[in-house]
């Protein structure tokens, strides 16, 4: 029986960040990925300022990224462009970079590092009597490991093996993206349209989409938030085409070069460790209801829980929960509550354009959106999340009971 220091079950960004941790660190681990080495993974391509920070932790070099400056926010008639702003924690800067080349890039890390990556091979957590996690299930036999780490993503059979499965009281979201042409794929701004609007006029919780690559196409998709009345039927390809319909002008977009495909984005998990193991980035529901983004938190809890194991290998699965509780819990926990509130479609209609209505909350929205705020946030923006946490908190049995049926 093969044994290692750490196993880690998926190669997206959040285990490969946990594996190039883990290897500078001398940690012997292996990462099981199912895809190959390469593989597309269906999402917006874009990276926060917050998210190329991490990256530059993990000195990933972003030369074939295309970098941002900010964020144009649409909201009904009014649009308002503002740049990223400067933090000592945070870059003023993000990026767009698609998917096959992040990850395969990361991977790449890993390896030269010194982990072992193990492509076309799904394995599943190995569970013992006394319902801890030993190492990994794999088609040639079982591996053992110290300490395994989730990183497959939305939740699927690994997680309801070890009982991280997502809340299913807590809302979620489905996005779909694809691919278009544009003479614009060279802006310094990415652009989200907040008042996102189905083919019947209908608002949406969520937003749109145009995130430039810099290569001649720009990245186009949508998102909703499970919260909105009539979610089960909401028809996601009519979604997205109604909204390239509304911004095909605007950015002089070509067709689509690729079928639109959607995905689901996990907002919480029952569990984020256990006996053995932890989960790391979207396994971990570590994504941001209000914009649902989660690479960020994925690069960081990757690189956290190398951190921690290699210090205390007995001690890291709990270590990494408080942490993870401490830096990202109340503002998800925010993000969810108001993901219930803004499922009230005359709340949805009135309230969404106040985010840009001033400079001041424009600023704020910003922050919000590009995932600049957790426990650490200094100044207005971080107090007025404060403030929301509580004041939703007050509201949140009020907004689950009168909730939309989806």
């Amino acid at each position: 029986m093969t044994h290692r220091d750490m196993i880690v079950i998926g190669g997206g960004p959040a285990g490969a960040a946990t594996a190039i941790r883990a290897a500078r660190l001398g940690i012997n681990v292996t990462v099981f990925e199912k895809g190959d080495h390469g593989r597309d993974k269906v999402c917006g391509d874009g990276l926060t300022p917050r998210a190329v920070g991490a990256l530059n932790d993990l000195e990933i070099e972003l030369q074939e990224a295309h970098q941002i400056q900010g964020l144009r926010m649409i909201a009904g008639s009014k649009t308002r462009e503002l740049d990223w702003p400067e933090t000592s924690r945070f870059p003023a800067h993000g990026a767009v970079w698609p998917r096959r080349q992040l990850d395969a890039a990361l991977m790449d890390a890993a390896a030269t590092a010194g982990a072992e990556l193990i492509y076309n091979t799904e394995v599943l957590p190995d569970v013992d009597a006394d319902g801890r996690c030993i190492g990994v299930t794999t088609p040639d036999g079982k591996w053992t490991a110290d300490l395994v780490v989730l990183a497959a993503g939305a939740q699927g059979k690994a997680a309801r093996i070890l009982g991280a499965e997502r809340d299913p009281n807590e809302p979620f979201g489905l996005a779909i993206r694809t691919y278009a042409e544009t003479p614009r794929h060279a802006d310094r701004h990415i652009e989200a349209c907040l008042t996102l609007q189905d083919e019947n006029g209908v608002a949406v919780p969520g937003y749109g989409w145009l995130f430039p690559a810099g290569d001649g196409t720009v990245n186009i998709g949508c998102g909703a938030l499970s919260t909105m009345k009539g979610f089960k039927s909401l028809n996601l390809n009519k979604l997205c085409d109604a909204y390239r319909d509304q911004m095909r002008d605007s950015w002089s977009l070509g067709p689509y070069l690729e079928r639109p495909r959607a995905w689901r984005l996990p907002m919480s998990a029952q569990k984020r460790h256990g006996p053995g193991w932890v989960a790391v980035g979207d396994a971990a529901g570590l994504v941001n209801p209000m914009n649902g983004e989660g690479i960020d938190y994925g690069l960081e809890t990757g690189m956290l829980i190398a951190d921690l194991f290699n210090k205390d290998p007995v001690t890291a699965t709990e270590q990494y929960d408080q942490l993870v509780a401490e830096r990202f819990d109340s503002f998800l926990r925010t993000g969810r509550r108001f993901s219930f509130l803004i499922g009230h479609q005359a709340i949805l209609r009135n309230g969404l354009r106040l985010a840009v209505g001033t400079d001041t909350i424009a600023r704020i929205t910003l922050q919000v959106m590009g995932n600049l705020i957790d426990s650490d946030t200094p100044g207005a923006a971080g107090r007025i999340m404060t403030v929301a946490d509580k004041l939703l908190g007050i509201a949140d049995p009020l907004l689950r009971r009168t909730r939309a049926a989806a």
